[in-house]
């Protein structure tokens, strides 16, 4: 049964029953009654596009997520999985969009085409045109993360830069004196991704602030990715005897090549980082690590999202988590130089001038 059997029936044309079910056009009430008893009589239910018509919404929020071609993280897929149930309880649907690469085709269809009543966007950078995009066709929107001056945007986010800083703090506190950041990609780092860019500014004032030796290191989010990285930073920078990372995808590779390196966690190597629970729980031993709330964040965006749909006018508001750091055994005090890999240990004095101007 569809609407032009419910015309037919009806003696009227498509358009007619359309305007009557909208609202969006007058219909004269003989009309309306002839139309509605028709479709009591066939028991027709309208699609969904014509009760949104009626309604004046979509009933449906979009959730832009990275490119498809990318494998998202388990705190990315916290972030999707939340938000959808979260939708479900209050009888929304949800509309995944990639964005980024070649997809940016789908986003602008996403705003353009009216095809949701509100976006959650994720993925953010300090400077996000996408951000500009949605606040010049006045969609509503909520952010997982925030772009560089969030004042008037709704966002949850995750406070990396002093998570980080703390990461380091509890490093020091444990004797290690040369302490590298693993990044995630330097592509994402450029182009001003944001939990990239302030995990690099809380390393450095954290590091500087303890003056001790501190270098970055951007990483793939991968395996393989994380198995050079460790790989690099051994050879450029020997004396490391400790990581903080915000690459939680190249976990397994930075473990494999801290192995591979003949380094034992903790005796020997340390690390801690910001990460979802899942790849700090199945690090060997477990990452002392803040555990990102990737549940808790998305279902608050998502309530965010709904406030700001019944209300288009209500203040902005926005949740910054800072998650405690769970020490675990991944992190100790700082190994003796004879305690390291042979091919890690001091060997001349120029070596030991180098590393102190470092």
């Amino acid at each position: 049964m569809n609407i032009g059997e419910v015309a037919r029936r009806s003696g009227v044309a498509r358009s007619t029953v359309s305007y009557a079910l909208s609202g969006k056009r007058p219909v004269s009430d003989q009309t309306r009654r002839r139309i509605q008893q028709v479709i009591d009589e066939l028991d027709y239910r309208p699609s969904a596009t014509a009760r949104a018509l009626k309604e004046g919404r979509t009933r449906t929020v979009g959730l832009v997520i990275p490119p498809a071609d990318a494998r998202l993280t388990s705190m990315q897929l916290g972030f999707v999985a939340s938000v959808v149930e979260a939708a479900a309880r209050v009888d929304l649907d949800v509309l995944l969009s990639p964005s980024g690469g070649d997809h940016d085709g789908s986003f602008e269809r996403l705003v353009g085409g009216r095809r949701v009543d509100g976006v959650i966007l994720m993925e953010i950078r300090l400077r996000d045109p996408r951000v500009a995009s949605l606040a010049q066709t006045q969609t509503p929107f909520v952010t997982i993360g925030r772009v560089a001056e969030p004042d008037g945007t709704w966002w949850v986010d995750v406070d990396y830069a002093t998570l980080v800083g703390q990461c380091v703090e509890h490093l020091v506190d444990l004797g290690h004196r040369h302490i590298a950041l693993v990044n995630r990609p330097a592509g994402m780092v450029a182009a001003g991704y944001g939990p990239g860019r302030r995990a690099r500014e809380g390393f450095a004032e954290a590091v500087g602030r303890r003056a001790v030796s501190g270098s970055e290191f951007c990483c793939e989010d991968d395996i393989a990715g994380g198995e050079r990285c460790v790989a690099e930073i051994l050879a450029a920078r020997p004396a490391t005897t400790a990581i903080v990372t915000v690459n939680e995808a190249a976990l397994p590779g930075v473990q494999r090549g801290l192995e591979r390196a003949g380094q034992e966690i903790p005796r020997t190597f340390s690390i801690a980082g910001v990460a979802a629970d899942q790849w700090a729980q199945e690090f060997r031993p477990p990452l002392s690590a803040a555990d990102v709330p990737a549940l808790e964040m998305g279902a608050i965006a998502m309530d965010l999202l709904v406030e700001r749909l019944a209300d288009p006018d209500a203040p902005a508001r926005h949740r910054l988590f800072v998650p405690p750091i769970s020490l675990r055994g991944s992190t100790g005090p700082a190994p003796r130089p004879s305690a390291r890999p042979a091919f890690l240990r001091p060997t001349s004095p120029t070596w030991l001038r180098e590393t102190a101007e470092d």
